[in-house]
């Protein structure tokens, strides 16, 4: 396994976690964003499952 040969700097790693939570918060904002258009009935080219029962099966 690699291993770095240098300790990585406190300024480093912080920007690093700042970026790893952004990404979080976009992507939370994203899910909701698309939550509401579904329920609304505004969502265009999005394909989600629907509830309908396949009548051939019974």
């Amino acid at each position: 396994m690699a291993v770095p040969k240098k300790k990585t700097s406190k300024s480093k790693r912080n920007q690093r976690h700042a970026t790893w939570k952004a990404k979080a918060t976009v992507a939370a904002e994203k899910a909701l964003s698309i939550g509401k258009s579904i329920l609304t009935g505004r969502a265009q080219g999005f394909v989600y499952p629907t509830d309908e029962v396949d009548e051939a099966d019974d």
